[in-house]
């Protein structure tokens, strides 16, 4: 039974053996590499709306009043400003202002299934900013209690192809609807009726890519901490008003939905889809998760890389510290330090003869037995066949210096050494013998939207321009604008 009352939806406590059970986990599971790698400072939210830039700032909005910014789409903190209270907001940049759609009432809140969806407008998300005001709010779209529909959970689209203004809405209750508002006003349009095009979900966002229209909608429990069974599911269309159909051909008014991310690494109830695009082949996709076990059960924020697998949307992996192979999608050559290959020992028996002793395993090579003979200074970076040798194996960490939207910075060396991958003015990269935290060391890691990474350093020397990780050739690694259509600047990480 899904749940949709105002005790359960939104502020239901979690009984006291549930927060014995999470605080025990939080306890058993927490480490300072998973707190690194989580959104950090304040994360905290409900209901996030889809991720606005403002003026160099990111914005979400939550179900209450207000929500939570960051200056670098890492480390967040509470200070939105969104008033009306209200559930599940969602807010879309039109021209030079920001519509924001939210819902008061409605999804079983106070009881009933009366609610209204409504707009306003501001030319700043910023409250600091002179700009900052909004508009008087207009309701573009009611329910009533007895009602087969929900005004609640706004989804916002601008059309691409056609600039038409569309609101998706509704909830488990009954139909998720969809309606045509003005993009000038943020009005209904004149005499714009309601379709259906969804069943079984609720949290609907509408997306378009590549001559389809996706219906991103969320199922399963909600508001019931780690026992919540939230997940995000997809649907697709040529037409915006549907048919919506999931990958095995069921329509979502028949409660289809093809599945894009459930609970995962200890984190449950993912929902409310948003998505986010920095550049061609650069996506990610931001919801929340109901739970996370390690961040004291709370429903926090959360940022993935969002992929697309013929042309059906996935979410991407969460990059973990660890030990790694990078490899170029160029040539498959690996990313290493330019010193000597040392051979190992070969004794073994000719492989034309049948063994006539016991065989034994070959230990891989050891940088105790390599490392010495190694310049002291810097070293030049190349790449070459990956042989599982000391200096292709890379450390790579959170560099606890800050970080960008969905990631930390992380530091990159040769496993056991203290040789960073650096970013040099002449664009090149090596490895220096220590890491000293400039710029320079510190390297975005992003997973792009066919699955491979970009590698990015927070600054290059001499220059503002922002520069890649890139194959030159197939051995020669340097740096240079991405290029999301050229193997060159794509990599992959192995890990060891």
């Amino acid at each position: 039974m899904k749940q949709n009352n105002v005790f359960f939806r939104y502020f239901s406590p979690v009984a006291a053996q549930q927060k014995l059970y999470v605080a025990a986990l939080v306890a058993l599971l927490s480490s300072s590499a998973y707190k690194a790698e989580a959104q950090v400072g304040e994360p905290f939210i409900h209901d996030p709306s889809t991720i606005a830039l403002c003026d160099g700032k990111y914005y979400t909005f939550g179900t209450g009043e207000g929500g939570i910014w960051s200056e670098d789409g890492w480390t967040w903190q509470g200070g939105a400003v969104r008033p009306g209270r209200g559930a599940a907001p969602d807010v879309l940049k039109i021209g030079d202002r920001y519509l924001v759609a939210y819902s008061a009432t409605g999804g079983g809140l106070g009881g009933g299934h009366r609610g209204d969806v409504l707009t306003m407008w501001n030319k700043s998300l910023d409250p600091k900013s002179p700009d900052f005001k909004y508009s008087e709010p207009i309701v573009v779209a009611s329910s009533l209690d007895d009602e087969d529909c929900d005004a609640i959970d706004a989804g916002l689209l601008l059309d691409p192809t056609t600039g038409k203004l569309w609101l998706s809405y509704g909830t488990y209750f009954g139909f998720i609807r969809l309606v045509e508002l003005d993009p000038k006003t943020g009005k209904r349009m004149e005499g714009n009726e309601p379709v259906n095009i969804a069943i079984d979900c609720e949290a609907t966002d509408l997306i378009y890519r590549n001559g389809w229209y996706y219906l991103l909608g969320t199922h399963g429990t909600c508001c019931d901490g780690p026992n919540s069974t939230y997940n995000i599911v997809v649907g697709r269309s040529r037409k915006i008003t549907g048919p919506y159909v999931d990958n095995v051909g069921r329509e979502m008014l028949q409660g289809g939905g093809k599945m894009v991310i459930a609970a995962n690494n200890l984190k449950t109830g993912p929902g409310h889809f948003g998505r986010y695009i920095e550049e061609e082949g650069v996506e990610k996709m931001s919801f929340h998760y109901e739970s996370d076990f390690r961040q004291g059960g709370r429903s926090v924020l959360a940022i993935r890389p969002l992929l697309w697998k013929n042309d059906w949307p996935v979410a991407g992996e969460e990059f973990h510290a660890g030990t790694y192979e990078i490899e170029s999608e160029r040539r498959g050559y690996a990313l290493e330090i330019a010193v000597d290959f040392v051979r190992m020992q070969r004794d073994i028996e000719p492989f034309w003869i049948k063994p006539t002793k016991p065989l034994k395993d070959i230990e891989p090579q050891t940088l105790k037995e390599v490392e010495a003979e190694w310049p002291k200074g810097e070293v030049k970076v190349r790449m070459n066949d990956y042989m599982f040798r000391p200096h292709q194996k890379w450390s790579i960490t959170p560099a606890g210096k800050g970080g960008y939207l969905g990631g930390p910075y992380y530091k990159i060396c040769i496993e056991g050494t203290t040789r960073y991958l650096t970013a040099t003015a002449q664009h090149d990269v090596i490895a220096k013998p220590e890491f000293t935290g400039e710029d320079t060391q510190l390297w975005r890691i992003e997973q792009l939207t066919d699955g491979t990474y970009r590698i990015m350093p927070k600054a290059v020397p001499g220059t503002e321009e922002k520069l890649a990780l890139v194959s030159l050739g197939d051995c020669t690694p340097g740096l240079a604008p991405f290029d999301f259509n050229s193997d060159n600047s794509k990599w992959n990480f192995r890990q060891q």
